[in-house]
């Protein structure tokens, strides 16, 4: 039998009415011939719960007990799913993390996938089970603890178990109906994509779309998995939804796929730095060893052997950022005059496989964004995406010029 992977999460199993929808769906693709691995988060606000919980009990707490406890939430969702089913006369058993065994590293609240066997479930599927419904989120580490992948880690168990089993295909749904140019809630003219490549999706992804989670689309791309997002509250056919696929499976698209937004940037600036060789390595190693996660990097041109050094990072991690730089220059690691931050900024990038044979895509992009007196403060390029910060109070102003100016609204 084919193998189909469908993930739902957590607003699309947050009451049992919602679950029972879930479960129609699973019925319907078990009558098209699938044996079908159901991965499930938990119900919507469970996880939240659970974490305040531990924080409220141990505000230094053990990572090992945070993981036994938020993992519950998804075993919990699991095996309401799996007597569903079986309620509507569908063979299907639960199965949580450790039982597949679901193989991760030891880091704790935020493991990675070494291994999916596929011994055990296989087994099962040729004794007459039809559905295996897994807990998403969570594994098992080599010392035998429950360990979680970190937010939005059912996203990953349910590519990462695609690509085990070579299912035909990963549905994931949830409360959005695809992946849409921009963000609907910003302008009225986004427009929902068919099909869009591992890139770009990797791409919006990690530049603030949430559709899906950046490590799913990462592991959906090595191993050429098939994804499709849908909505869990609309009925769809087999057309629904937007196909994220290789680049290959695409016949025609826009030069530029989407536009994306990061609302939470913040912009830092070392000011009068020493412009010598390994300067660099003296400043982002120690931000990265702090857990700083920098995006955007500008050196300024060098006077009297004395530069400035702009980056940018999440507004949550300044504070870090911030006592990092002060504890190396404490340490004569580097010196610099001042420490600027502006947490009033946020980044906004166009993305599309399409501007590796278009030029003046960025010309573009910067005469709109002039046009509309929306001034640059960094820029930021790759092979298809151009990034710039500008100020936060520009951000939907931006997205909606920059929407139009390349005629997203239209398909290609």
């Amino acid at each position: 039998m084919p193998i189909l992977v469908m993930k739902f999460g957590g607003t699309s199993v947050a009451t049992l009415d919602r679950i029972r929808r879930a479960a129609k769906r699973v019925g319907r693709e078990v009558a098209n011939g699938y044996d079908v691995i159901v991965i499930v988060s938990a119900m919507s606000g469970e996880t939240n719960k659970l974490v305040g919980y531990v924080e409220e009990t141990s505000p230094l707490f053990d990572a090992r007990e945070y993981d036994a406890v938020v993992s519950s939430g998804e075993n919990v969702t699991a095996g309401l799913m799996a007597l569903t089913l079986q309620e509507m006369d569908v063979p299907a058993r639960s199965w949580q993390g450790w039982q597949v065994p679901l193989r991760t590293t030891s880091a704790h609240a935020s493991a990675r996938i070494e291994e999916i066997p596929t011994g055990n479930i296989t087994a099962k599927f040729a004794e007459g089970m039809k559905v295996a419904v897994v807990a998403g989120f969570q594994g098992i580490s080599p010392e035998g603890r429950i360990t979680t992948l970190g937010r939005g880690g059912s996203d990953t168990t349910a590519v990462a178990f695609a690509a085990a089993f070579g299912a035909e295909r990963c549905d994931i749904y949830t409360d959005v109906d695809g992946v849409y140019t921009t963000d609907p809630r910003i302008t009225s003219k986004a427009r929902k994509l068919d099909r869009i490549a591992f890139e770009e999706m990797l791409e919006l992804a990690s530049l603030g779309a949430k559709v899906l989670q950046t490590r799913s689309v990462e592991l959906a791309m090595r191993y050429n998995v098939r994804l499709r997002v849908l909505s869990s509250f609309e009925d769809n056919d087999e057309n629904a939804g937007t196909l994220v696929c290789s680049e290959e499976d695409i016949v025609e698209s826009n030069v530029v796929a989407g536009v994306a937004y990061s609302r939470d940037e913040a912009k830092m600036t070392l000011v009068s730095v020493a412009d010598r060789p390994g300067i660099a390595a003296a400043i982002f190693g120690p931000l990265a060893e702090a857990g700083v996660n920098v995006d955007m990097i500008v050196q300024n041109i060098a006077e009297e052997g004395r530069t400035d050094m702009t980056f940018s990072c999440p507004t949550d991690q300044v504070k870090r950022a911030e006592k990092a730089m002060t504890d190396a220059q404490e340490r004569g690691e580097i010196n610099f005059h001042d420490l600027v931050a502006d947490t009033d900024v946020c980044k906004v990038s166009i993305v599309g496989i399409g501007m590796r044979s278009h030029a003046g895509v960025a010309a573009k992009m910067f005469s709109t964004l002039r046009d509309e007196g929306i001034n640059i403060k960094v820029i930021t390029t790759s092979e298809i995406k151009v990034s710039v910060l500008v100020d936060r109070k520009y951000m939907e102003l931006a997205v909606q010029s920059l929407h139009d100016a390349f005629g997203l609204e239209r398909a290609a």
